[in-house]
Order: structure tokens, then sequence, then C-alpha cells
């Protein structure tokens, strides 16, 4: 949970800075908003974590790479591997609120995932609108190396994790499979 943690509190301040650039103010607003709810995400993790007497730590290679990934090109790169994490989250925030052990981390992980539920598609949205221009092909080139993207990450995160979701009764091949599978409509919604 802490490396989860970790992700959920960048100030999100390239983000906004690329999505004000984009020209639309009503999208801007709303990247602030998504990024205050991802803040909002990192204070309940870490006072999850408090409860139960767990550190919260400062950073993590993953974290470190994903921001770095994330930051290389302009806004749609930005957004699709933002968009990596968040669908790797909907299945780790889910196992969290369906087989934690107690209630404060079901109803934390239950709240965290309702976000993350709405942050998929407001972000298909704006992806559909910045790939729209592009060749049918090379839409779904782009959606099917961020299916891949996705792939290996979710190998990575199964991997790290293995230990915490095996408590969560999530193994880490049922885990990757479930976020493979859920990619395919989430690639289509992008297109």
């Amino acid at each position: 949970m802490q490396r989860f943690q970790v992700g959920e509190d960048g100030d999100g301040a390239e983000l906004i800075t690329k999505a004000e650039a984009a020209g639309d103010a009503e999208y801007a607003s709303a990247v602030r908003m998504f990024v205050a709810e991802e803040r909002n995400h990192a204070r309940l993790l870490a006072l999850l974590l408090a409860s139960g007497d767990a550190p919260t730590i400062a950073s993590h290679w993953s974290d470190h790479i994903f921001v770095t990934l994330r930051r290389a090109l302009g806004l749609r790169l930005e957004l699709l591997v933002l968009m990596i994490a968040e669908v790797v989250a909907l299945r780790y925030y889910r196992a969290l609120r369906d087989g934690g052990e107690d209630a404060l981390t079901r109803e934390v992980a239950g709240r965290v995932l309702a976000d993350e539920e709405r942050h998929v598609p407001f972000h298909c949205h704006r992806l559909r609108r910045a790939l729209r221009p592009l060749p049918a092909p090379v839409r779904v080139l782009v959606t099917s190396g961020w299916r891949a993207a996705l792939a290996a990450a979710c190998l990575v995160v199964a991997v790290d994790h293995g230990p915490a979701l095996r408590r969560l009764g999530v193994g880490r091949g049922r885990f990757a499979v479930e976020v493979v599978r859920s990619s395919g409509p989430i690639a289509a919604a992008m297109r």
C-alpha cells in the first residue's frame, strides 16, 4: 500500500501545465480537480497506513520510472502512461476493498476505487479527442502499444505486490489476467 500511496502523492504540476497549454480552460480545470482527488487518495492512504502503525515511504523506484515516462513528451503520452497506473489501480483497489482484513481498509479502498472508476472514462474521453486526428490504423497501433505497456507494468506490480495480493485473495496470475482483460474495452474507448 505504501507504493500506491507514493504514486498518488504527486503534485501534478507537469500534467496541469500541459493541460493548460492545450488551450481548453474547462479541461484544465477538470485536470486540477483530478490532481486534487489523487492527492486526497494519498492523504487517505497515509492515514490508513498510520492507523496500522505502518510508515509511508518517501519514494519507490517504480514511481520514479512512471513519473519519468509520463513527463517525457506531450499531453497525449502523459495521459497514456497515466492510464496504465489508473487501470492497474482499479484492480488493486478492488482487491483491497473486497479482501481487506479490516473495515477501515475496505472503506478507504472503496472510496478511492469509486474515484478511479470515474477517472478512467475522463481520461479516455480526452485521449479519444487527442487521437481522433490520427488515421485509424495508427490509433489501433497506439492503443495496442498502450495495452502491451500496461501488460508489462501489470506484471511488475503483480510480482512486486505478490504477497499482498495473496493476502487479499487474488493471486498474481489472476490479478494480471484481470487487468489485461479489462484493457480491451478501455483501449476501444480511447480510439
